[in-house]
């Protein structure tokens, strides 16, 4: 007899490749913004748990000397607005696979 196989992921599973999207977001809003820094899961999962103010803490407690040369409120929203691109590219990349420059899907006329 057959088994029905779900086709959907455990909540947990979706959960965690979710935060792991997230993470990952981070990483390259940082690396588009050339600030040097990598958040592996463990500094992630730290920097998450002050909540909404997550990444505002981590600059001040990790990263005051910004602070000198830009309002916290500056970086955070560069590096949200960095991350939130990057998200919905990684997402669209998910859905559709990679997109090709239009000069790719030109038709190619034979020689």
């Amino acid at each position: 007899m057959l088994k029905a196989v779900p086709t959907t992921r455990p909540a947990h599973t979706a959960t965690l490749a979710l935060t792991e999207d997230q993470r990952h977001a981070y990483n390259a809003a940082f690396e588009e913004l050339s600030l040097p820094w990598h958040w592996d899961a463990s500094t992630f999962t730290r920097v998450m748990a002050h909540g909404e103010s997550g990444l505002r803490h981590f600059l001040e407690t990790e990263q005051p000397h910004l602070l000198r040369a830009y309002e916290a409120s500056f970086l955070v929203n560069a590096i949200e607005t960095a991350r939130a691109r990057s998200y919905a590219g990684m997402a669209s990349f998910r859905r559709h696979g990679p997109m090709l420059p239009a000069a790719a899907m030109r038709p190619r006329l034979a020689a």
